[in-house]
């Protein structure tokens, strides 16, 4: 890797160093490009019971997007330093695990693509088929050439079937785990999905969601999101975070809980107030800008730290009664599928 200039994986791998013995690393598949083998990291830090209550972060699926990325590395450093000094979020950690996998498509991030090195949109990448996506956008097998294409579907890509290894392994068998998915896309807000993006379906934990949901509500009442299901916005094919989650329905116990959550952050903000930047190839999708990338690397910590105290402490929207379940049920219909 010494002749590749990739910014993102140098202030990874020096992240790693500042970690020290304080987190595990390991190096989950090695993508090939021209002659060249780019490594997916996975770092680990806190509990190694299976069962802890599991917050795992997932950046750069769309190389093109490669703030997720950063956005996570940020993350990151911040809390190699708080591990220097701060006892009380070194004690989190020894009742839960964190999971960082900031660079699942070091090729595309590399390139500058929203696709792999074989042109494979990853987001579209599953064997989940939706009946009500039916334009370009939402997945196809038509080329490679063509933006979003989903590739094979006998087998899923390397960087693919590495981000499912690390959910498997580590999400799948904690008793309560979180998955956040950084992208940016664009729209003025940044938005909080939640499944399906498959169909327009409520997913079977959709009470817990409508329970944190209100409560983040209730918690900051001026916060930036819009929490919906993704098919509120589009539906498409191949989505990796439906498949995960219906393999964990089929596989996992019923007693445990797992929300794969989709941070997307609108790039619209970004773009209206530098409009110049939509002829730039990452402008689209990235703060161009240093002072505009340093707000957005700390914007969303506030987020990242309520979801890691709400598995702490889950009682508020877990421990729910059977009434308690009906009313959210019926509160989440009518806000997100009526």
């Amino acid at each position: 890797m010494a002749d590749i200039h990739l910014p993102e994986l140098d202030q990874l791998e020096r992240i790693i160093e500042q970690f020290g013995s304080r987190a595990q690393c390991e190096i989950i598949a090695r993508i090939p490009y021209k002659q060249h083998q780019f490594p997916i990291h996975c770092i680990t830090l806190g509990s190694n019971q299976p069962e802890a209550p599991t917050l795992a972060f997932f950046g750069g699926v769309h190389g093109l997007e490669k703030i997720g990325s950063e956005v996570i590395l940020s993350l990151m450093r911040t809390i190699s330093r708080l591990l220097d000094w701060d006892e009380e979020f070194a004690s989190r950690l020894q009742k839960s695990r964190l999971i960082f996998m900031p660079l699942v498509n070091p090729v595309g991030v590399y390139v500058g693509t929203r696709a792999n090195g074989n042109g494979v949109d990853l987001m579209r990448n599953s064997p989940v088929d939706s009946d009500g996506a039916t334009k370009l956008y939402c997945g196809h097998r038509i080329s490679p050439r063509l933006p979003w294409y989903r590739g094979s579907e006998h087998e899923m890509e390397q960087e693919a079937q590495a981000l499912c290894r690390v959910v498997e392994k580590h999400l799948f068998g904690s008793r309560l785990s979180i998955a956040v998915d950084l992208h940016s896309g664009f729209g003025i807000r940044d938005r909080l999905w939640f499944p399906y993006a498959s169909r327009k379906t409520p997913f079977s934990h959709l009470a817990e969601m409508m329970a944190l949901k209100e409560n983040f509500d209730r918690c900051y009442p001026y916060h930036i999101y819009k929490i919906e299901p993704t098919c509120t916005e589009y539906l498409i094919n191949g989505d990796l975070w439906d498949y995960l989650f219906d393999q964990f329905v089929e596989q996992a116990p019923e007693e445990r809980l797992f929300l794969p959550l989709t941070l997307e952050m609108g790039s619209w903000l970004w773009l209206r107030k530098s409009p110049l930047h939509l002829f730039s190839r990452h402008g689209l999708f990235h703060p161009i800008l240093p002072h505009r990338q340093q707000r957005i690397y700390r914007r969303h910590f506030l987020l990242f730290d309520f979801l890691h105290r709400s598995l702490l402490y889950p009682s508020a929207w877990t421990q729910l009664t059977e009434p308690q379940k009906q009313l959210n049920m019926q509160r989440a219909q009518e806000l997100w599928y009526d």
